[in-house]
């Protein structure tokens, strides 16, 4: 993946978890991604899950969160762009799309249905339970939402961490949904 350009690798470890997830997506045609930073998942994505003619949504404000220290976000919508330029040279038939904003603004003019939901946006809990619900409506039937950071950061700060967020919209929306992984990511299908 030379042809990149990344400057952090919080992902790496997450291919082996979704190359496991692949053969359950019901088609492999529309994702949305709720935080892009640089553009590592979205580059494995179009690389790896999706299919030709295919669409990845990505949303991100690109200022970063309080996790974000010591200049982490310097430059980082730059390198996504470039990284989604690169992108399009090696797969035209497959199409970035990229929104600027804070996701709960974006989420509202996102339409469709998607095959695959990716919540790696803010990590305060009710933005991550804010971007589920939202998002949750528009994944398909079978679809697949992956949690980021289910197990990341400090507990005594439960309104600073994803889990409490997480946790509190799977046990609400438990009916609807079956979890198909637990570990430093949940991933859950829905039914």
């Amino acid at each position: 993946m030379s042809e990149y350009k990344f400057t952090k690798d919080w992902f790496s470890w997450a291919p082996p978890v979704w190359e496991r997830l692949i053969p359950m997506l019901p088609e492999r045609k529309r994702f949305l991604e709720v935080g892009a930073y640089e553009g590592r998942a979205t580059t494995w994505i179009v690389e790896n899950m999706m299919e030709d003619c295919g669409e990845i949504v990505c949303i991100d404000t690109w200022e970063g969160g309080e996790e974000h220290v010591n200049g982490e976000m310097t430059g980082a919508e730059e390198r996504f762009d470039y990284n989604r330029e690169e992108l399009h040279k090696k797969f035209s038939s497959r199409y970035v799309s990229k929104h600027k904003g804070k996701s709960h603004f974006v989420l509202t003019c996102v339409s469709g249905n998607f095959d695959f939901i990716y919540i790696d946006g803010s990590h305060i809990a009710k933005d991550v339970l804010t971007d589920a619900c939202m998002a949750w409506p528009m994944l398909k039937k079978d679809g697949i939402m992956v949690f980021d950071d289910y197990l990341w950061g400090d507990m005594s700060r439960p309104n600073h961490v994803p889990k409490p967020a997480i946790d509190a919209f799977v046990n609400i929306f438990i009916g609807e949904l079956r979890i198909v992984h637990v570990g430093y990511q949940m991933a859950i299908a829905k039914k």
